[in-house]
Order: structure tokens, then C-alpha cells, then sequence
């Protein structure tokens, strides 16, 4: 459709890459088998081809293949993660760390620790969206059993310094677990440089299918399935594994291997254009997150006197962007991850995300400023008042 809005909503999802669709199809059609089944050829191409996924999933964040568990998405995996840590948990260690910017994965399943005995520990951050590191450390300690904070913010695209933080839990015998979700194919990755003992990613934000992820997991690291079934994926995540999405996931984790320095090249570009327009033709506006540690593409922005809905209405014709985090955007309610920052429900409120990528063009960036330049203050904005 040529009179589809610009799509400006990659940190929603990404588009799916040609050559994943083209890796997929046979195995939606030819090569249907169960790679579970070991007795004849079916199963067997099938578990090749899983076996080759997995190694190309094992290559984007410089893991070993055996330690690629895959899972329906980064949802299940972050709840995998955490949960499973605590269900193996065999010490007097009973605190769980997070941060107040995190995915309601992370956020609700740390908080929901405490129903099973655990300390639920949440951290500020600042109003640039960092985590401060010296506020981790005071609460850091032999009681710590896992600290889970993601690479990069799904909102406002900050950067949190993952290895430092993995570094301070080493040292207190603590895991460490990243939501790299928003990471994966957009920044270098690579689990042993970072230090982290578990780490999850999501196909759909790599220009692969939706419906499958993974959760990497540390030789060594105890941890226990948290659904009862079979024993497939290590006996870690029970369940017949999806060949195809898998084998695009696989494929679209390999294109990213190879596109990582070209894609981060168009993108910063584009941010560059984008980042100049607004300040050019709104001047008013406000970028919300710390301005530099952040990844390419990735806007949080603000239209002072303009809820975000009334943008998001104003430019739909001309672009596809979204109030903040996919996962919320039937919540009437401000931000939690923008309140965190110190903002006033009210400047939460007018906040829109802004993000592109591999197939983001320079004229779907003049057509977002275009539109942008039209946004005039509400005359209904006092029933925002707080």
C-alpha cells in the first residue's frame, strides 16, 4: 500500500526481513516435522534445522549453542529467568533487584518475588534514566540471590552500563540477569565482555518472527523450569519447539550479525536528521533520557501542552508512532518508566516514541518532521492539570 503511514514504531516490533521469510517457508510446508522425533528423516531435518537456529542465535550475543534455551519471546524468557532462579534457590539468599525503568516482565515478576518469601528490592534512577551505580552497591550484598536490569530502555532507548553492573554482582556472589531485548541487533552483544549470567532477547525486534525468543543461560547457573511438560530445550522449557519461527529467528539473528555495523551507520544518520528537524521546527519540544548513552533510533519526546494522544491522532495519517512501551498502550496512565525520570504526570503525559531502523528512509524522516511542525498546543490541555 502505497498511502500506508511512514512506520515509526520499531522498538513495537521491526518488519520482517526477506531473507527470514524465505528461510521460513520450507518449514512451514516441506520439512514439517517434530525435531523431537528421533526415529526417521522428518524429525531429524527438523532437529538439524533447530540445532542450526540455535547456533545462529549463539553467535549474536558470543554464546556457547547449548546455552541458547529457546522460549514463545522475551516475555516468557524474562519470567524464565527470574523465576527460575528463585525456584532453584537453595541458600539463605532472598533479595531480587530491578530498577523502576524496567519491562512489566522484569518490573511485575520482581515485585511478585515477594509472594514466595523473596525481598523485592526496586532502584531509582536518574533523570536522565541511568542507573546509579553507587545507589546499587548499598544495597548489594551476601543476601542478594539476582539483580535484573535490561541493556536498553524500550521506551526512552537510555543504555544502562550492563558489564560494571555485572561486575558488582560477581562480587558478591549475586546473578545477574539482562532484558537485552531492545540490545539485540542494534548494539554489539557479547555475554562474556558483559559478564551477565542470563540474558534475554525477543525474534520480533530483530526483523524476525513474533512467537519466539530465547533466554541465555550461564553454564553453571541454577536454575529450574518453571512449566511442567517434557524435557526439551535442556529440560528448562517444555514443549514442542516452533521449526519455523525458530528457524527465522535464527536467520534473522544471522542477517543482524552482518548488518550490525550497517544498519547502526543508516540509523544514527537518520537520528541525527531526526534530532536537528525537531529542534528546527520545534523548538519547544523535549527529549526525555539521557541524550548520548542511548542507542540510535530510539525517541522519547515531548509536545509541551499537547498530549501524546492528540499527537499520535494529529500525524497518524502521515506516521505510525506509539504513546511508549506496546505492552501499556491501553493504560490510561502516565508512564512509569517517564514518572521515574522526575517528570510531573503532566509532562508525562505528552510523551510519544519515536523509533526506527533498517528499512526507516530519509523521506520517512522529512515526512515525521513535517507532520511534527503542524502540532500546535491544546486548547483542552488544562484537563490535564495534575
Amino acid at each position: 500500500m502505497t498511502d500506508s503511514p511512514a512506520y515509526l514504531d520499531y522498538q513495537s516490533t521491526t518488519p520482517l526481513d526477506p531473507q527470514v521469510e524465505a528461510a521460513m517457508m520450507p518449514f512451514l510446508n516441506k520439512h514439517f516435522g517434530n525435531p523431537h522425533s528421533i526415529n526417521h528423516q522428518y524429525g531429524w531435518d527438523a532437529s538439524d534445522a533447530l540445532d542450526r537456529a540455535r547456533a545462529q542465535v549463539a553467535a549474536l550475543i558470543s554464546c556457547g549453542d547449548h546455552e541458547v534455551i529457546f522460549t514463545s519471546g522475551a516475555t516468557e524468557s524474562c519470567n524464565l529467568a527470574i523465576r527460575g532462579v528463585l525456584r532453584a534457590c537453595r541458600s539463605s539468599r532472598k533479595k531480587v533487584i530491578t530498577v523502576q525503568t524496567e519491562h512489566p516482565a522484569v518490573y511485575n515478576t520482581v515485585l511478585d518475588a515477594k509472594t514466595s518469601g523473596f525481598e523485592s528490592v526496586v532502584l531509582p534512577v536518574a533523570s536522565d534514566g541511568l542507573l546509579d551505580l553507587e545507589a546499587l552497591e548499598r544495597v548489594l550484598d551476601e543476601q542478594t540471590l539476582l539483580v535484573s536490569i535490561m541493556a536498553v530502555n524500550n521506551e526512552i532507548g537510555v543504555i544502562q552500563p550492563i558489564a560494571d553492573i555485572a561486575s558488582r554482582c560477581r562480587a558478591v556472589g549475586a546473578y545477574f540477569h539482562t532484558d537485552a531485548t531492545q540490545a539485540a541487533g542494534r548494539i554489539s552483544i557479547d555475554v562474556q565482555q558483559w559478564g551477565v549470567d542470563l540474558l534475554s532477547i525477543s525474534s520480533h525486534k530483530v526483523y524476525g518472527p513474533k512467537g519466539v525468543g530465547a533466554l541465555f543461560v550461564r553454564d553453571g547457573v541454577e536454575i529450574e523450569p518453571i512449566m511442567t511438560g517434557g524435557s526439551q530445550e535442556r529440560g528448562l522449557r517444555p514443549g514442542t519447539v516452533p521449526v519455523p519461527l525458530a528457524v527465522g529467528f535464527g536467520k534473522a539473528c544471522e542477517v543482524a550479525v552482518h548488518q550490525l555495523r550497517d544498519d547502526a551507520k543508516h540509523v544514527t544518520r537518520l537520528s541525527a536528521l531526526l534530532r536537528s528537524g525537531i529542534d528546527r521546527y520545534c523548538p519547544s519540544a523535549r527529549f526525555f533520557g539521557h541524550l548520548e548513552q542511548r542507542i540510535s533510533g530510539s525517541f522519547s519526546i515531548g509536545f509541551p501542552a499537547v498530549p501524546a494522544n492528540q499527537v499520535i491522532d494529529a500525524v497518524s495519517d502521515d506516521i505510525a508512532i506509539s504513546t511508549g512501551s506496546a505492552c501499556a498502550s491501553a493504560s490510561v496512565e502516565p508512564s512509569r518508566v517517564l514518572l521515574s525520570l522526575g517528570l510531573t504526570p503532566r509532562d508525562a503525559s505528552t510523551a510519544v516514541r519515536i523509533s526506527f531502523g533498517r528499512y526507516t528512509s530519509e523521506n520517512d524522516i522529512d515526512t515525521a518532521l513535517n507532520a511534527f511542525s503542524r502540532i500546535r498546543p491544546s486548547a483542552s490541555w488544562e484537563q490535564y492539570d495534575e
